[in-house]
């Protein structure tokens, strides 16, 4: 017999009756219940209830122990009665009626109970991740996760992909976070950055020829923590594919993406093929975002117009000042008690806002603040616009254009969540397409890129040299699940001549694209083939298939909010000499003493 176990504990049926076998693993429980001790053992695979009868020579040791302790236990498989079968385990029509238990390493006292689902703060969780992950919830992500990577893996495999490792030493990009930077010792004064994506290696690849690619690959930012952004690190099914068009890649990709949700949907709807596209500035202006929730049915309409010249003052003076009035639908609201807007009007000033305007329509006319001042024909003119009827009722966000615009989607997630109108148990896809290229930098009021620089502008030179930049759009895109972003992606800018003037638009030189990417524009001169990619975040797309809320859930050993490690102690300080060898010297800011 195995020194350990002939069994997991997840293995044994009611077709084992009356064969020895050992099972090794974790006490997740005990129950003494007079003279017959029972005890849950724990593995990877599952539980076994072990019995320790009257007598037992074994029963003193396993009484002593301490759950969470790991032991080995030898004896005979007996099938349950059938009253005291448990159908929620695989396990439930069998016990293990112990004959020796062997202790292979005892149990503190823990700072987490492992059995149960009392919650634990996110600083003991982190400090002892190795005793959370034992948890059934926290265990069940992390295999999910595992599942969810090997799924992708095979899934691009058969579209043709071939895997290829990217470089974790290279140098600093503008990916518009900052870069983890590692100090080179044999170099003195010059640093490697962790790649925030392997962007540049991707398409080298396709200059170099191997057509598709792809690689569950790490990637580093030095950004703040949120709850579907881990800082430090994430990871991302990063693809890229020559001779594409922007179609050519959603209709490879869609595949992948909607199959791996529909493998692990467990009962929740999944979006059919195709995705829906929206333009930028269409979900800008129905759903004031750039990352829609289509589960939510409400849209958002602009009634700038009429309120243009109105007699409600307010918005006619915002449209008159070149602001924009948005209206937001709360179909059915209409009979609501008056507290049920005052309470949106209260969340309203909260988020910043001077309030939350209103009207009501009901069959005898609309009221409210706002129906009062505002002529009749301009009331039915909205209520058309918004395809309203009695009983419905309209929200308002008013303002200068960028403002306004995300407010309204602010209040259509409010008003979705207040009228219980969000679907549940869906996941709702779409492509977000038609990014600008650039945009102006109100501070600087100079002209940046919006995205991605080393998109493909729509028209090339020709729209480079002759139209206005901030109505140049991109062949950009992203895939947006349930308003949360899975990635961005982007055909590629391939020629030389288009990057360089793309680059002068938004302020550099053609010396600086040079220096800063001399090795892409190098290799683009030698014959660089239309390519175009993405990277879907596989821990959002984990998180989302979860149901988590925080991102943390379905990561190994995550940063906490402060971006560090409790379990392993990083960041930490090193020795002086370690500086030396290094050619550094800290200049730390000055501590600041608490009053």
């Amino acid at each position: 017999m195995h020194t350990y176990r002939t069994h997991t504990c997840g293995a044994l049926r009611d077709t084992d009756a009356g064969s020895t076998a050992r099972l090794s693993g974790w006490v997740h429980s005990k129950r003494d219940h007079g003279g017959l001790l029972f005890v849950d053992l724990r593995d990877h695979y599952g539980l076994t209830q072990i019995v320790f009868p009257h007598g037992s020579a074994a029963l003193a040791t396993a009484d002593a122990l301490r759950v969470e302790s790991c032991v080995t236990v030898t004896g005979e498989v007996v099938a349950r009665e059938a009253a005291t079968r448990n159908p929620r385990l695989p396990t439930g029509d069998i016990e293990l009626r112990a004959q020796d238990i062997t202790v292979q390493s005892t149990a503190d006292v823990l700072p987490m109970q492992v059995a149960g689902a009392e919650t634990y703060s996110d600083e003991t969780r982190l400090t002892y991740r190795y005793i959370d992950l034992r948890r059934e919830r926290t265990h069940a992500n992390m295999m999910l996760r595992a599942h969810v990577i090997a799924s992708l893996r095979r899934r691009m495999t058969e579209q043709g992909f071939t895997e290829f490792q990217t470089p974790i030493l290279t140098a600093s990009s503008p990916e518009g976070a900052r870069d983890f930077l590692v100090p080179a010792r044999n170099h003195p004064g010059k640093f490697y950055a962790l790649p925030q994506a392997p962007q540049q290696f991707k398409q080298l690849l396709m200059v170099a020829g191997f057509d598709r690619y792809f690689q569950i690959a790490p990637c580093f930012r030095d950004e703040a923590s949120r709850a579907d952004r881990s800082p430090g690190e994430f990871y991302q099914l990063d693809f890229e594919m020559s001779y594409v068009t922007q179609e050519d890649v959603f209709a490879t990709i869609e595949p992948v993406i909607g199959g791996l949700f529909e493998e692990f949907a467990r009962g929740r709807t999944v979006d059919k093929l195709p995705f829906q596209r929206i333009a930028y500035d269409t979900a800008l202006l129905e759903y004031g975002s750039d990352k829609p929730d289509l589960r939510n049915p409400l849209r958002i309409t602009d009634v700038t117009a009429h309120f243009a010249g109105s007699g409600f003052g307010l918005f006619a003076k915002i449209a008159a000042g070149g602001g924009i009035v948005r209206a937001i639908p709360a179909p059915g609201a209409g009979p609501r008690p008056r507290g049920f807007f005052d309470k949106l009007n209260e969340w309203a000033r909260a988020e910043g806002a001077g309030g939350l305007g209103y009207i009501i329509f009901e069959a005898d006319g609309a009221k409210g603040p706002i129906a009062k001042n505002l002529e009749s024909d301009r009331l039915e003119a909205i209520r058309t616009a918004c395809h309203l009827a009695p009983g419905d009722a309209v929200f308002f966000a008013a303002g200068a254009h960028e403002t306004a615009a995300k407010f309204a989607g602010s209040v259509r997630t409010r008003i979705g969540q207040e009228l219980d109108l969000i679907e549940k148990d869906a996941f709702r896809f779409c492509w977000v397409v038609d990014f600008p290229m650039y945009e102006l930098n109100e501070e600087t009021s100079r002209i940046d890129f919006s995205h991605n620089p080393f998109s493909m502008p729509q028209g090339g030179m020709d729209a480079l040299t002759n139209m206005d930049p901030l109505l140049i759009k991109a062949f950009q895109y992203d895939i947006v699940c349930n308003g949360i972003e899975l990635s961005s992606g982007a055909i590629r800018n391939h020629r030389p001549d288009i990057m360089i003037r793309a680059f002068e638009i938004a302020g550099y030189t053609q010396a600086d694209v040079e220096a800063r990417f001399g090795g892409m524009l190098n290799a683009f001169r030698y014959g660089a083939p239309p390519h175009g990619g993405s990277a879907p975040g596989i821990d959002r797309m984990v998180m989302l298939l979860a149901e988590e809320p925080n991102i943390r859930e379905v990561i190994l050993f995550p940063l906490n909010q402060q971006g560090e490690d409790l379990l392993m102690g990083a960041p930490a300080g090193v020795d002086a000499a370690r500086l030396k060898e290094l050619s550094l010297k800290l200049d730390l800011p000055p501590k600041v003493v608490k009053q």
